[in-house]
């Protein structure tokens, strides 16, 4: 049986080319996704490692819980700590490390590193072994930096040149005093460092005196360990813990695993799906030899082949086709995987340098993914193949499908259907992320009633493109007989196709909804015309909000200034605001009371209301960072939206009581509206600032829908794959539809049918179950679309459906020339066919 099954595989091999393609794409995904991801992991937790090579024991301060009424905070490490830490037994240095954002403009003006890994520092005196100089000399004195080597680089930096910077708004124009290397981390991933010298830094981040940390080197002969346990014993333990460099390496490299296991699972569940969608075709495939062989199988019973070796006998055919796929789509897994780490270095993303990293454990997901799926997509075929009763099989009469499994069938179908419709709509009704998992639930559960009833859907569907298809006389009529001939090969064949725009258009129902809702957002919870913020979002100085309120032209501004306080002994974060000016910048939808700040009198949001039991004119007394307190009186409940949804109080009410004064955002409102000219002036007045943006509606609109459109975006680049597994499966379904079908085509040619009219059978059939399963999925995609939103608006009260009628358009011609195009090969062979030797073919 073993050589039969071989002999199988070399006969069939150009029949199994396609089914080989199918599984290969599948694997080269799996293998692909783990050699790129274990390479930018293992690559970026070497250059963190290097990072904490001068750091043999670092000293962090320790958080402070507030009592009831009090505020928590972190106390600086100061440096009678750092003096303390220098002298302790074993410690040959201490270094004070300061550090905050500091933004770094090229010469375009535009901000290096896109501001989120944009970072500053202090450089430790004339010569910091943290950064060795690669030339130039040490920063001093607030007109002068020092800048890494890789951003000199990419920006075309050189000492001696000016460079633009931002910290938390206003913008410096210090010299580049020197230029030096590092292994940062941060760094080798395309950020930026800027070093300032220690009491510039200290100035510039707002921590005079004091630092974020003290890195202690050991002096030879002195382990980490023994050098930590001495500052545990110097230190005081309540307010600083010790760490030693190898617990800091290890850390940051677990928070490197961490955060690369996202993309990874995520990258893998598209290449389930892509796997998924490649059963249909090995089922398909297997299906259709194990029909064509009946004869044969029925000879091997005949002489004494038992059921059992008989499936056995297929399962080995699987095997040898999954083991090829496993080997040669590891291979173009590697060379994806290569291909992936360069294409980020051409979007601009800097990474680590390292080898391609291909674990044992890469190799053996592969193959077992190759074998193991291909095994079990050909398991049914070869158990229904030694059901075939010999008898009948020598007569090639093919065993159909029986009444029962039909009833069977359909009634499990129905069944899983109605069960999925069900869980789908229930969690609709339930809150935010507990529906999440029901809704899978349901969405699985329907996808594979859909599946199982798409037999008995083919038929009344297919009929219904019965009055087009006429319209191509013969071929048309004929076509629409071969699709609906086998509904069961047709459903595999579509099904494959539906899955992946099932999911295609559930995200793209989503993404144009979420869309309108950020667009009504925008528009209806704020009526100021520009908003203003750091482009990473971090915080703004306060003189942004008085130079903005200065520029002619403004006709009102209001800083948004959170600070967390203390009410009921939990912790509640206010937003202080202009009383004078926020009513007519923002238009928050009141439940309950009026819109009403100025000194005592607040506004909150309905959540926080109902947390508390509040209610219009409810009083409370709010406990401020500094320790004081002051009674508040609730004027009125808003609904918290994305952009406001905390406590507002008056700014002149809250600013006395805080140490660092800082604002999140700045609404402004300008004479005659938002235009061209109004943002230029907003942003000349704040000299240019890379690092600070100024967005009308429109633009806040616009940058939050970038994010789901290059989410969409990358969601369809990744269901390409199994939508190219679909077409794979529409072409070897047709090719070998067109070599079982080789003596009706040459009977057809005999009567008169021409090459053309052959050519166009075949192509029609092929367009009618691609637009078979383009319906299934179109639908499907919808309901599931129209499913999640329902889930999401219970958390965005703005959102609401919105069919893209344009998009499933394109969907439905899309699908349309994936089913011309999967005919081509096909349909040549068919017409290419010897009309007598086809007339004598078995």
């Amino acid at each position: 049986m073993l050589r039969t099954a071989l002999r199988n595989v070399l006969a069939h091999k150009a029949r199994l080319l396609m089914t080989v393609l199918a599984v290969m794409l599948g694997v080269a995904f799996v293998s692909g996704t783990l050699v790129f991801t274990n390479t930018i992991s293992n690559a970026q937790q070497k250059s963190s490692a290097k990072g904490f090579g001068q750091v043999d024991v670092a000293v962090t301060a320790v958080f402070q819980e507030g009592g009831d009424n009090e505020v928590g905070k972190t106390p600086d490490l100061t440096q009678a700590l750092l003096d303390r830490s220098a002298r302790v037994p074993g410690a040959a240095s201490a270094i004070g490390v300061v550090n905050g954002f500091t933004a770094i403009a090229g010469k375009d003006g535009k901000l290096i590193g896109g501001g989120f890994r944009s970072e500053g520092g202090n450089y430790w005196g004339d010569k910091d072994p943290r950064y060795p100089l690669k030339s130039g000399s040490a920063p001093h004195g607030r007109g002068e930096v020092a800048i890494d080597s890789e951003t000199a680089r990419r920006a075309g930096y050189k000492v001696g040149d000016t460079v633009r910077l931002s910290v938390d708004g206003p913008v410096l124009e210090p010299r580049i005093s020197g230029v030096f290397t590092t292994d940062d981390g941060n760094v080798a991933a395309g950020g930026s460092l800027a070093l300032f010298d220690t009491a510039t830094a200290q100035h510039l981040f707002g921590k005079p005196g004091a630092y974020d940390e003290i890195d202690v080197r050991a002096k030879p002969g002195t382990g980490q360990t023994q050098l930590k346990g001495a500052l545990d014993a110097a230190l005081p333990a309540k307010l600083v813990e010790t760490t030693t460099g190898r617990t800091l390496a290890d850390n940051q490299a677990e928070m490197i695993a961490s955060s690369m296991s996202g993309l990874k699972q995520g990258l893998l569940v598209f290449a389930g799906i892509a796997l998924f969608v490649g059963t249909f075709i090995i089922a398909n495939t297997f299906t259709m030899l194990v029909a064509q062989r009946t004869k044969e199988l029925a000879l091997l019973r005949a002489v004494g082949a038992s059921r059992r070796q008989v499936t056995r006998s297929v399962l080995v055919e699987a095997f040898m086709v999954g083991a090829v796929a496993g080997v040669t789509g590891l291979a173009a897994g590697i060379g994806i995987g290569a291909g992936l780490r360069a294409l980020m270095g051409t979007l601009g993303e800097t990474v680590p340098d390292g080898p391609l990293v291909i674990t044992w454990g890469t190799v053996a997901a592969a193959l077992t993914v190759g074998v193991v799926i291909t095994m079990l997509a050909a398991w049914l075929p070869g158990r229904r193949a030694a059901k075939i009763p010999p008898v009948a099989a020598m007569n090639s009469v093919h065993a159909a499908a029986t009444t029962k499994s039909l009833v069977l069938r359909n009634t499990l179908g129905a069944l899983f259907s109605a069960a999925g419709v069900a869980v789908v709509l229930a969690a609709t009704t339930m809150q935010g992320s507990d529906g999440q998992g029901p809704m899978g639930l349901g969405a699985v559960l329907l996808i594979t009633g859909v599946f199982i009833l798409t037999p008995l859907l083919s038929r009344p569907l297919i009929a219904a493109a019965a009055p087009v298809l006429r319209v191509f006389g013969v071929s048309g009529r004929l076509a629409r007989l071969n699709s609906v001939r086998n509904p069961r090969r047709t459903a595999a064949t579509a099904s494959a196709l539906m899955i992946g725009l099932t999911l295609i258009t559930g995200m793209t129902v989503m993404a144009g909804s979420l869309q309108k809702s950020i667009d009504k957002m925008a528009s209806s919870a704020v009526r100021a015309d520009y908003v203003v913020s750091m482009a990473n979002g971090n915080a703004l100085s306060p003189d942004i909000a008085s130079r903005l309120a200065a520029t002619g032209g403004v006709t009102a501004s209001s800083p948004l200034r959170d600070a967390v306080s203390r009410v009921d002994k939990q912790n509640e974060l206010l937003t202080g605001v202009d009383a004078s000016a926020i009513g007519g910048l923002t238009d928050l939808t009141m439940d309950d009371g009026r819109f009403e700040v100025g000194g005592s009198r607040v506004v909150v949001p309905r959540e926080t209301a109902d947390s508390y039991g509040w209610k219009t004119g409810s009083r409370f007394t709010v406990h401020f960072e500094d320790g004081k307190a002051r009674q508040m009186t609730v004027a009125g409940i808003f609904r918290g939206n994305e952009l406001i949804d905390s406590i507002l109080v008056d700014n002149a009410v809250l600013t006395p009581h805080l140490s660092d004064r800082t604002d999140k955002q700045v609404l402004v409102k300008t004479a005659g509206g938002a235009s061209d000219a109004a943002k230029d002036r907003l942003e000349k007045a704040l000299g240019s600032n890379p690092a600070i943006t100024v967005q009308d509606k429109q633009d806040l609109s616009e940058s939050i829908a970038k994010m789901f459109t290059l989410m969409l975006n990358m969601v369809y680049g990744l269901l390409a794959m199994a939508v190219i597994v679909a077409v794979l499966g529409v072409i070897n379904t047709l090719a070998m539809s067109v070599f079982e079908r080789s003596q009706e085509i040459g009977m057809l040619r005999a009567i008169g049918l021409d090459r053309k009219s052959v050519k166009r059978m075949v192509r029609l059939e092929s367009l009618v179950i691609s637009l078979f399963g383009a319906v299934l999925g179109l639908g499907l995609g919808v309901f599931f679309g129209w499913a999640a939103g329902r889930l999401l608006g219970t958390r965005m009260e703005t959102y609401e459906l919105v069919l893209p009628w344009a998009r499933m358009g394109l969907f439905l011609l899309l699908a349309a020339g994936v089913g011309v195009l999967a005919a081509l090969w096909p349909a040549r062979r068919a017409a290419r066919l010897n009309m007598l030797s086809a007339i004598k073919a078995e």
